[in-house]
């Protein structure tokens, strides 16, 4: 089984409190040393109570295969929030998204130790999108993505609840996704 290569890409150190440092790093630099920086976290849902979820792929780092936000991805070095959102969406799932149609809903602050040595240190810029298109018009980055589903929100939250294992998400503090699924009925 070939491991698939990705580019190393640079990112902005923040301080803890969120304050940018004027210094950039390695991504894995980053991880290594449990640096904090931003990334951005997109959450595509649709008018009939549907979220779009992503399956990791198999070749991540951390979680592979497991069920996960629409689209999230770092905030490259000299990059804006709102640059970094749209540039996501458009790498992993091929759509073309305008800053007007991004919605930001939260910024969390987020440690996850693991096992492989990784301390990932985020602000998550949270974003909510009107998914307009139809799913299977949508062209995932193999790398990166396995696949992806329009899931209900009940179900969803049934997944968040119980934490099935037959439905693997990403191990979040749970309460993001029932944060996440109050915020899109607000807007339904």
């Amino acid at each position: 089984m070939a491991k698939i290569e990705i580019l190393q890409e640079y990112i902005d150190i923040w301080t803890e409190n969120g304050i940018p440092t004027g210094t950039s790093l390695l991504k894995d630099e980053a991880h290594k040393k449990g640096l904090f920086h931003p990334t951005v976290h997109i959450w595509f849902y649709t008018k009939n109570s549907c979220i779009l979820l992503q399956q990791r792929s198999k070749h991540k780092e951390t979680f592979p295969s497991f069920w996960d936000v629409s689209v999230a991805g770092h905030v490259l070095s000299g990059e804006s929030i709102l640059q970094a959102a749209i540039r996501e969406v458009k790498e992993e799932i091929g759509l073309k998204i305008s800053k007007n149609e991004l919605t930001q809903i939260d910024i969390r602050k987020n440690v996850n130790r693991h096992p492989n040595g990784i301390i990932d240190c985020e602000f998550q810029h949270v974003f909510l999108c009107e998914l307009l298109v139809d799913v299977n018009k949508l062209k995932i980055q193999e790398e990166e993505v396995d696949g992806i589903i329009l899931m209900s929100l009940d179900k969803l939250n049934f997944y968040a609840i119980n934490r099935n294992e037959l439905f693997k998400l990403v191990p979040a503090d749970y309460t993001y996704y029932t944060f996440i699924i109050e915020q899109v009925n607000k807007l339904l």
